[in-house]
Protein backbone atom coordinates (compact mmCIF):
# COMPACT_ATOMS: atom_id res chain seq x y z
CA UNK A 1 0.00 0.00 0.00
CA UNK A 2 1.20 3.46 -0.76
CA UNK A 3 0.92 5.39 2.31
CA UNK A 4 -0.32 9.36 2.74
CA UNK A 5 1.01 9.97 5.87
CA UNK A 6 4.54 11.08 6.62
CA UNK A 7 6.98 8.06 8.18
CA UNK A 8 8.35 10.65 10.64
CA UNK A 9 7.72 10.07 13.95
CA UNK A 10 5.30 12.42 16.24
CA UNK A 11 8.12 12.76 19.58
CA UNK A 12 5.32 14.41 21.64
CA UNK A 13 3.13 11.39 20.66
CA UNK A 14 3.45 7.87 22.96
CA UNK A 15 1.77 6.11 20.30
CA UNK A 16 4.16 4.14 17.25
CA UNK A 17 0.99 3.30 15.75
CA UNK A 18 -2.95 3.68 15.42
CA UNK A 19 -5.58 1.23 14.93
CA UNK A 20 -8.63 1.92 12.91
CA UNK A 21 -11.79 -0.38 13.25
CA UNK A 22 -13.04 0.25 9.80
CA UNK A 23 -16.81 -0.93 9.74
CA UNK A 24 -19.27 1.88 10.69
CA UNK A 25 -16.60 3.95 12.59
CA UNK A 26 -15.01 5.06 9.16
CA UNK A 27 -18.53 5.31 7.16
CA UNK A 28 -21.22 6.05 8.50
CA UNK A 29 -23.55 3.12 10.28
CA UNK A 30 -26.32 5.22 8.94
CA UNK A 31 -25.83 4.12 5.66
CA UNK A 32 -27.56 0.91 6.25
CA UNK A 33 -24.09 -1.39 5.27
CA UNK A 34 -24.25 -3.78 8.65
CA UNK A 35 -28.20 -4.02 8.25
CA UNK A 36 -27.24 -5.18 4.55
CA UNK A 37 -25.24 -7.70 5.82
CA UNK A 38 -27.14 -9.06 8.41
CA UNK A 39 -29.97 -9.17 5.71
CA UNK A 40 -26.72 -11.15 3.74
CA UNK A 41 -25.93 -13.44 6.50
CA UNK A 42 -29.75 -14.73 6.95
CA UNK A 43 -29.66 -15.20 3.41
CA UNK A 44 -26.82 -17.62 3.58
CA UNK A 45 -28.18 -19.44 6.52
CA UNK A 46 -31.38 -19.84 4.60
CA UNK A 47 -29.72 -20.68 0.98
CA UNK A 48 -26.89 -21.95 1.52
CA UNK A 49 -27.86 -24.03 5.33
CA UNK A 50 -31.04 -24.40 4.68
CA UNK A 51 -32.17 -23.09 8.18
CA UNK A 52 -36.33 -21.88 7.68
CA UNK A 53 -36.65 -18.14 6.85
CA UNK A 54 -38.05 -17.22 10.11
CA UNK A 55 -35.22 -18.67 12.17
CA UNK A 56 -32.31 -17.15 10.42
CA UNK A 57 -32.00 -13.81 12.37
CA UNK A 58 -31.97 -15.52 15.79
CA UNK A 59 -29.51 -17.92 14.56
CA UNK A 60 -27.52 -14.96 13.09
CA UNK A 61 -27.19 -13.36 16.66
CA UNK A 62 -27.03 -16.55 18.66
CA UNK A 63 -23.94 -17.46 16.09
CA UNK A 64 -22.46 -14.43 17.10
CA UNK A 65 -22.80 -14.38 20.65
CA UNK A 66 -21.23 -17.43 20.93
CA UNK A 67 -18.51 -18.12 18.87
CA UNK A 68 -17.55 -14.09 17.81
CA UNK A 69 -18.77 -14.69 14.24
CA UNK A 70 -21.67 -16.81 11.84
CA UNK A 71 -19.22 -18.28 9.92
CA UNK A 72 -17.13 -19.30 12.81
CA UNK A 73 -19.96 -20.71 14.36
CA UNK A 74 -21.52 -22.83 11.50
CA UNK A 75 -17.98 -24.05 11.05
CA UNK A 76 -18.05 -24.97 14.85
CA UNK A 77 -21.35 -26.49 14.47
CA UNK A 78 -20.27 -29.01 11.49
CA UNK A 79 -21.09 -27.06 8.60
CA UNK A 80 -18.51 -27.51 6.18
CA UNK A 81 -18.61 -23.30 4.67
CA UNK A 82 -15.28 -22.00 2.68
CA UNK A 83 -15.10 -18.59 3.65
CA UNK A 84 -13.91 -16.99 0.30
CA UNK A 85 -17.52 -18.30 -0.86
CA UNK A 86 -18.95 -17.02 2.64
CA UNK A 87 -17.54 -13.49 2.24
CA UNK A 88 -18.38 -13.31 -1.23
CA UNK A 89 -21.87 -14.02 -0.77
CA UNK A 90 -21.95 -11.66 2.64
CA UNK A 91 -19.81 -8.75 1.62
CA UNK A 92 -19.82 -9.16 -2.13
CA UNK A 93 -23.73 -8.25 -2.46
CA UNK A 94 -23.01 -5.19 -0.18
CA UNK A 95 -24.21 -1.65 -1.09
CA UNK A 96 -20.82 -0.31 -1.46
CA UNK A 97 -21.94 2.45 -3.82
CA UNK A 98 -24.02 4.27 -0.94
CA UNK A 99 -19.94 4.75 0.34
CA UNK A 100 -19.00 8.08 -0.51
CA UNK A 101 -15.37 9.65 -0.96
CA UNK A 102 -14.52 11.67 2.50
CA UNK A 103 -11.93 14.29 2.04
CA UNK A 104 -11.98 15.51 5.52
CA UNK A 105 -11.08 12.22 6.52
CA UNK A 106 -8.13 12.10 3.97
CA UNK A 107 -6.91 15.18 5.55
CA UNK A 108 -7.16 14.24 8.85
CA UNK A 109 -5.87 11.15 7.88
CA UNK A 110 -2.87 12.58 6.20
CA UNK A 111 -2.05 14.59 9.03
CA UNK A 112 -1.47 12.09 11.33
CA UNK A 113 2.34 11.02 11.18
CA UNK A 114 2.02 7.38 13.25
CA UNK A 115 1.53 4.30 11.13
CA UNK A 116 -2.14 3.68 10.69
CA UNK A 117 -3.38 0.14 10.57
CA UNK A 118 -6.97 -0.56 9.56
CA UNK A 119 -8.96 -2.90 11.26
CA UNK A 120 -12.17 -5.40 10.20
CA UNK A 121 -13.68 -8.67 11.22
CA UNK A 122 -14.82 -8.75 7.79
CA UNK A 123 -12.13 -10.09 4.50
CA UNK A 124 -9.39 -8.49 2.97
CA UNK A 125 -11.53 -7.57 -0.17
CA UNK A 126 -14.44 -6.13 1.58
CA UNK A 127 -11.96 -4.25 3.74
CA UNK A 128 -10.01 -2.61 0.22
CA UNK A 129 -13.31 -1.91 -1.34
CA UNK A 130 -14.72 0.06 1.60
CA UNK A 131 -11.47 2.14 1.64
CA UNK A 132 -11.75 2.67 -2.22
CA UNK A 133 -15.05 4.26 -1.92
CA UNK A 134 -14.09 6.49 0.62
CA UNK A 135 -10.67 7.36 -1.29
CA UNK A 136 -8.29 6.37 1.78
CA UNK A 137 -7.25 3.18 0.39
CA UNK A 138 -3.57 4.57 0.57
CA UNK A 139 -3.89 6.14 4.23
CA UNK A 140 -2.63 2.83 5.91
CA UNK A 141 0.31 0.49 6.39
CA UNK A 142 -1.41 -2.88 7.10
CA UNK A 143 -5.01 -4.08 6.94
CA UNK A 144 -5.44 -6.92 9.64
CA UNK A 145 -8.87 -8.36 8.94
CA UNK A 146 -10.51 -12.41 8.55
CA UNK A 147 -7.51 -13.19 6.52
CA UNK A 148 -5.11 -12.24 9.50
CA UNK A 149 -6.78 -13.49 12.34
CA UNK A 150 -7.37 -16.95 10.20
CA UNK A 151 -3.89 -17.63 8.76
CA UNK A 152 -4.11 -21.48 8.61
CA UNK A 153 -7.89 -21.67 7.42
CA UNK A 154 -7.29 -22.60 4.26
CA UNK A 155 -5.42 -25.49 5.60
CA UNK A 156 -7.63 -26.72 8.24
CA UNK A 157 -9.25 -30.40 7.45
CA UNK A 158 -12.40 -30.27 8.80
CA UNK A 159 -15.01 -27.94 9.69
CA UNK A 160 -13.99 -27.98 13.65
CA UNK A 161 -10.29 -26.57 12.95
CA UNK A 162 -11.88 -23.15 12.30
CA UNK A 163 -10.44 -20.92 15.61
CA UNK A 164 -13.31 -19.55 17.81
CA UNK A 165 -13.42 -15.95 18.07
CA UNK A 166 -11.27 -15.87 21.33
CA UNK A 167 -8.10 -17.53 19.74
CA UNK A 168 -8.82 -15.01 16.67
CA UNK A 169 -8.85 -11.90 18.98
CA UNK A 170 -5.59 -13.08 20.82
CA UNK A 171 -3.99 -13.19 17.16
CA UNK A 172 -5.07 -10.06 16.49
CA UNK A 173 -3.96 -8.61 19.35
CA UNK A 174 -0.67 -10.33 18.55
CA UNK A 175 -0.32 -9.18 15.20
CA UNK A 176 -1.18 -5.41 16.98
CA UNK A 177 1.68 -5.23 19.39
CA UNK A 178 3.51 -6.93 16.91
CA UNK A 179 3.28 -4.32 14.45
CA UNK A 180 3.23 -1.62 16.61
CA UNK A 181 6.06 -2.61 18.72
CA UNK A 182 4.22 -2.02 21.93
CA UNK A 183 2.99 -4.42 24.48
CA UNK A 184 -0.89 -3.94 25.84
CA UNK A 185 -3.17 -6.61 27.02
CA UNK A 186 -6.11 -7.28 24.26
CA UNK A 187 -8.67 -4.97 26.68
CA UNK A 188 -6.20 -1.87 25.60
CA UNK A 189 -6.35 -2.70 21.90
CA UNK A 190 -10.05 -4.00 21.85
CA UNK A 191 -11.62 -2.17 25.17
Amino acid sequence: MDYCSKRSCNPSSPFDCLLFDLDDTLYSSKLGIAEALRNNIDEFLVEKCGFPENKAPSLRVELFKSYGSSLAGLRALGYDIDADDYHSFVHGRLPYDLIKPDSQLRNLLRSITQRKIIFTNSDRSHAIMALKRLGIEDCFDQIICFETMNPNLSKSASPDEFPCSSQAFSRCHESCSSCCRCRSSPDAVFG
